[in-house]
């Protein structure tokens, strides 16, 4: 995906990182381990949670806020990773007919609380991701006048 989006602006693109990245003082895996760390992405989170098909709301927010945390914490790219995981959201969404997820409601506070969620997930701690996503899906749905299924 990251290949396709942005291969045409950038010959790096769709290649993993060769330096270290860090977003404030929060650090994202290291380089050298990125590799390993996408095969592991696709087999334990890819793998499990897509399709995103045939379920409850609450398994779809489940199954976004896990693939969304792990991917950006790898941060396997130089640029764009943030965009690249919601598209990869918004795709899932749209597995599991939903509309296409609308991510403009993260501004200020809410958007320190975004980045706070992807940070909490290093412990695989993915409740407040789950929150989040839950807003957003909602809100969402009320933008196109969409009740949940």
């Amino acid at each position: 995906m990251h290949k396709e989006w942005l291969g045409s602006a950038y010959s790096w693109a769709g290649r993993y990182r060769q330096f270290n990245l860090t977003k404030g003082d929060f650090p994202f895996a290291a380089a050298h381990l990125v590799p390993g760390l996408m095969t592991d992405f696709q087999r334990k989170y890819l793998a499990v949670y897509t399709p995103c098909c045939n379920l409850s709301k609450k398994e779809i927010i489940h199954a976004l806020a896990i693939v969304h945390s792990e991917l950006l914490l790898i941060h396997p790219f130089r640029e764009g990773n943030g965009r690249l995981a919601r598209m990869l959201a918004s795709l899932m969404a749209l597995q599991a007919e939903l509309p296409p997820l609308e991510f403009d409601i993260l501004k200020g506070k809410k958007k320190q609380e975004y980045f706070f969620a992807v940070q909490v997930g290093l412990n695989q701690n993915y409740e407040l991701m789950e929150k989040i996503f839950g807003e957003v899906i909602d809100w969402s749905l009320r933008q196109r006048g969409q009740p949940y299924r």
